[in-house]
């Protein structure tokens, strides 16, 4: 079990995400870095999709009441165990009654904690994500507050056995972290401004020439009003080549929408099902980290790339995150 002393800005539950039930108008959810989820949960022998905690911008101050197999991953906050730096994107066995808390960092937005087990709260449709506006999912449906008591899952079968060989090793100490992490050379390229690889979307042609060739040239900034459900950005008014009516029709993570005021929308994780504002582009999946990581305040550009490149580029990722689950297979323990 993890008890919460402080519960940070935003720290919720948040798994793979809700599949299956955007017909009947409810939302797929889920981590906003899917890849950082993806790699904290394998590095403690869960199910890559398991419930985890996504830590927002200020970081929680957590109590383990029971030994734990960890592992932090993303940007935005240096994680400590009782006060001692611990490394990201390695296992790391906790001691009962360890405290670990996060300390600010100059850019980056999210952390996902991956406990060995999971975080064993009910699934709702499928899923443990948390989505807020409908009060669903998650630990009571709600962002963590402090007192609260997250149960754990049992750990996996690689996960005990690391438990069991690395205990003897904590002889007083809070932590133990594992000799090795994964690759620098395959993690997104975080970064405050970052360029995004994105297509045209369905209605780019509707667009005047000079929003089709802003949208690939100019900086947006990441407005404050921004959230799970999708950027809101500023810089230049991309505009339609004359109006045009449009049924509703669906959205996905990724979509850049236009409404009429010409400043663009960035779907999100908690983006809604349908949309009725043009679309002007569509981010490449293999960038979406790297968008999740974008504080308000941020800026994004828009590079421009063929579906079949995208495609190319998301098969590339996957094969490298196989590599990964296959060498933790045969990881030194």
């Amino acid at each position: 079990m993890i008890r919460v002393i402080n519960p940070g800005l935003l720290t919720t539950v948040q798994d793979g995400g809700r599949y299956g039930y955007q017909k009947y108008g409810v939302i797929v959810s889920g981590a906003m870095d899917g890849f950082s989820l993806r790699v904290a949960n394998l590095l403690v022998g869960n199910p890559e999709g398991a419930p985890a905690l996504e830590i927002t911008l200020v970081g929680p101050r957590l109590r383990f009441e029971e030994l734990s197999l960890i592992a932090v991953a993303g940007a935005g906050l240096a994680p400590r165990v009782d006060g001692i730096p611990v490394p990201l994107w390695r296992p790391v066995l906790v001691h009962p009654g360890a405290v670990l808390d996060f300390v600010a960092e100059t850019s980056g937005c999210r952390m996902y904690l991956g406990v060995a087990g999971g975080i064993a709260v009910p699934q709702v449709m499928g899923s443990a994500s948390t989505y807020l506006r409908a009060g669903i999912g998650g630990y009571k449906g709600r962002a963590l507050q402090a007192g609260d008591d997250l149960p754990l899952g049992p750990p996996g079968e690689w996960a005990r056995t690391v438990m069991a060989m690395w205990s003897s090793r904590l002889r007083g100490k809070s932590f133990v972290a594992a000799p090795w992490g994964v690759d620098s050379r395959l993690l997104p390229k975080y970064e405050p401004n970052p360029r995004v690889r994105a297509m045209p979307g369905p209605q780019f042609e509707a667009f005047d020439e000079e929003a089709r060739r802003k949208v690939f040239e100019a900086d947006f900034v990441v407005l404050p009003q921004s959230d799970r459900m999708g950027y809101r950005l500023d810089g230049t008014k991309l505009a339609l080549a004359r109006p045009i009516e449009m049924i509703s029709e669906a959205v996905t993570t990724g979509t850049l929408q236009v409404p009429p005021d010409g400043r663009p929308i960035l779907l999100l994780a908690d983006h809604q099902t349908m949309g009725g504002y043009p679309k002007i582009a569509q981010v490449a999946t293999v960038d979406l980290p790297v968008v999740a990581q974008v504080r308000p305040g941020g800026r994004l550009r828009f590079t421009r790339i063929e579906l079949e490149d995208a495609q190319r580029l998301l098969r590339k990722r996957e094969e490298d995150i196989g590599r990964l689950r296959a060498a933790l297979c045969h990881a030194r323990i």
